[in-house]
């Protein structure tokens, strides 16, 4: 496990993930890239825990998703099968399991602040968080060939990963309305959502 870690996150990081993943006797599997999700984690039948997490080029990424799905799997264990997925249980997990993290061992030095903020009132998606995941982007490796949609100018025309086509409007609040081409509805996207660009209609 400690050979797979480290290729997935940072040095600094691979002593205490093991330990989470010994103590809990966690199943963890590294799946190819999902549209709908970075990671999860499952209850297995007769109490044992599997978390899987996409592949992906970026660690500082993938270690933010793997503490997120650890922080599923205590919450419940501290707090009951109850509780909210991402309630204020799991935010206040998820917040303490991060902090041994938050340091210039682990993450760069221009996350840090970024990060310090989005961990105040963590989301269930790191992505939501513009700043955070503009500032993740940098450390990706691999050629990115989707844009965000707050990126494209108004008008665009753009592909979802489902093939279905829209055409992006004015923002509204905090969320875009883009009409899709195909049936002419109007649909709410989140600013960081990605898309394929195809240009201006």
């Amino acid at each position: 496990m400690e050979k797979v870690l480290e290729r997935y996150i940072p040095e600094r990081a691979i002593g205490p993930c093991l330990e989470l993943i010994k103590k809990y006797g966690i199943h963890l599997k590294i799946v190819n890239q999902r549209v709908t999700r970075h990671g999860d984690y499952r209850m297995l039948p007769g109490g044992g825990h599997m978390i899987t997490v996409n592949s992906m080029s970026n660690k500082y990424r993938f270690l933010i998703t793997l503490i997120h799905e650890f922080a599923h799997l205590v919450a419940f264990e501290t707090y009951g099968r109850r509780i909210k997925p991402h309630g204020k249980e799991w935010k206040y997990t998820f917040q303490q399991m991060m902090l041994p993290f938050l340091r210039p061992e682990v993450f760069p030095n221009q996350l840090l602040p970024l990060l310090a903020r989005h961990f105040k009132n963590p989301k269930a998606s790191s992505s939501t968080d513009s700043a955070l995941a503009l500032a993740l982007r940098e450390f990706d490796s691999e050629a990115r060939d989707k844009q965000y949609v707050y990126e494209l100018p108004e008008g665009s025309v753009f592909r979802m990963y489902n093939g279905r086509i829209f055409k992006k409007g004015p923002k509204k609040i905090k969320r875009y309305q883009c009409i899709e081409v195909a049936t002419g509805k109007l649909y709410l996207f989140q600013p960081q959502a990605e898309v394929e660009w195809l240009g201006r209609s």
